[in-house]
């Protein structure tokens, strides 16, 4: 089993022609309303390759909490882990502009009160992975690693958004994935002179003991494992938008190790996950299917 414990968001989605920079306003023609939050997407797209997951998160008690909650129902992911709290279900405020690239504002609200003590009454053993990312109050997160740990279990961390990670919390997982950005902040965090992805995840490999990934776009993927490299150029897709390609592609990565693959089966997983998330438009109604995946990784990498 997949748990993860996560942000759960409603994603307000506005295209534009241009991305606003500083005091700047932009307009948009409408807005469209979609289930998301790092977590939920996360956990939407390890169930759609195919793994049971269980979720564990906050809702609100507002209208936008049955939004939110929608596709991983419908899906099959197991709900019965998040909470529900007197703060507002968060939300993510997101321009696309016209070559499909993003910006995103998040208002966490009830994902702020994510409680990690969830999972001590969950049966989580030895062949049980833990994903996390960055949407939740930190100190849960570690709270929640260190129980999967102590359950003999796997922890994955999608360092998402950037930020320097807690030493504690670095220390106690197996795998990080990181995109360009979040690999830059991590050094800086650091210490490291490096700052090519690629060199930075060779350090965190072989100075903190973890599978590091880099996410790196269009260009593919590099991965780091007790020193031995695997890099892979991403499949060509006419872009939509890229909204939910970085969660298409971990829970997708997450899904496929639980099924058994090596770290270079699973990056493929992913990778066509990513590619394929970046087709349609929106978060989770772009996450692919088990079938779809499969069949990228049949004509781009087998």
């Amino acid at each position: 089993m997949i748990v993860v414990f996560g942000s759960i968001n409603v994603d307000l989605v506005t295209p534009v022609e241009t991305l606003p920079g500083a005091g700047e306003t932009v307009i948009g023609p409408s807005y469209a309303l979609h289930p998301g939050g790092k977590g939920a997407n996360q956990a939407l797209a390890a169930r759609r390759y195919g793994a049971e997951v269980a979720l564990v998160g906050a809702t609100g008690r507002d209208d936008f909490a049955r939004t939110a909650l929608s596709l991983l129902a419908a899906d099959g992911v197991d709900l019965t882990h998040v909470i529900t709290v007197d703060a507002p279900t968060g939300a993510a405020f997101i321009a696309v502009d016209a070559d499909g690239a993003n910006q995103i504002v998040v208002a966490a609200g009830a994902n702020a009160h994510a409680k990690a003590d969830v999972l001590e009454g969950m049966a989580l053993g030895g062949d049980d992975i833990l994903l996390l990312q960055r949407e939740v109050p930190e100190q849960e997160c570690l709270a929640a690693a260190r129980l999967m740990k102590r359950a003999g279990g796997r922890v994955i961390l999608n360092l998402a958004p950037a930020g320097p990670p807690d030493p504690a919390l670095l220390g106690s997982v197996d795998v990080l994935v990181v995109n360009e950005h979040e690999a830059l902040i991590l050094a800086q965090s650091r210490g490291w002179p490096e700052r090519e992805p690629d060199e930075i995840a060779r350090r965190v490999d072989s100075e903190c003991g973890v599978i590091c990934i880099v996410t790196l776009g269009a260009a593919g993927v590099v991965g780091w494992q007790g020193g031995m490299r695997r890099r892979l150029e991403a499949p060509k897709v006419a872009v939509v938008d890229t909204v939910a390609a970085g969660d298409s592609f971990t829970g997708a990565f997450a899904a496929a190790l639980a099924a058994g693959f090596g770290l270079s089966g699973a990056l493929q997983r992913g990778l066509a996950a990513g590619s394929l998330a970046c087709t349609s438009a929106g978060a989770q109604p772009s996450v692919p299917s088990h079938d779809a995946i499969e069949a990228m990784v049949g004509e781009s990498f087998l």
